[in-house]
């Protein structure tokens, strides 16, 4: 998983509330299972007219459709449990969301995936917004836990101390397991296999239980 420290980026404004991941990605794209190339159908209902053209949707519009930072509406992600949200989202480009709130399971998936669900509220989230309309680079800085915006203003952000770890050290689950974990998870294998010898027969032993069977 690619880490997440700090990234300086124009930032997509998207003031709508109650985005929901079908809106995000249609339902329709689920049977597409690869990861990479899922961007191209990010908000596709949005970015797509009905004719095939390309809308004024803001990730449509340069320097925004470059955006690596997307700061939306309260309730973002909201709906479907789906996790092809995000990834579209990260193969876009775009590796934090800023938002009041956001849809429980969506909040986690990104922590899963690389991406960083920033809440920030009330009128430092408005001046985050209409700093982002500007088209002006806001760069957010995980490491000190601050978005700085382009007039110099530093908005402060709580965050959960092990989901920041894990994406400063671009760790997944699997991979917090085994960095956190691997010292306890060796002792459990050579206590088991000690206990229970039998559940581990080595390839050697497996061949010869074999030739006994076939003989028999």
């Amino acid at each position: 998983m690619q880490k997440f420290t700090e990234i300086t980026s124009p930032a997509a404004a998207l003031r709508e509330a109650d985005v929901d991941t079908d809106v995000i990605f249609p339902a329709r794209f689920l049977l597409l299972l690869d990861k990479a190339g899922l961007g191209k159908h990010l908000f596709h209902e949005r970015r797509n007219a009905r004719d095939g053209a390309k809308t004024d949707f803001v990730l449509n519009t340069p320097p925004f459709d470059k955006a690596q930072i997307l700061v939306a509406g309260s309730n973002f992600g909201s709906g479907s449990s789906r996790e092809q949200a995000v990834w579209a989202l990260t193969d876009f480009g775009i590796r934090c969301v800023i938002a009041p709130s956001f849809g429980e399971i969506f909040y986690s998936n990104c922590f899963k995936n690389g991406a960083l669900p920033l809440v920030i509220h009330g009128e430092a989230h408005e001046r985050v917004m209409l700093a982002a309309e500007t088209g002006k680079p806001i760069t957010v800085n995980l490491e000190a836990q601050t978005v700085e915006l382009p007039d110099g203003e530093v908005i402060r952000f709580e965050i959960d101390p092990y989901r920041r770890r894990t994406l400063m050290l671009g760790l997944d689950e699997i991979g917090s397991i085994l960095a956190d974990d691997a010292e306890d998870i060796a002792a459990f294998e050579a206590r088991h296999r000690a206990e229970q010898p039998w559940l581990f027969l080595d390839d050697g032993r497996l061949e010869h239980l074999f030739a006994d069977t076939r003989a028999k």
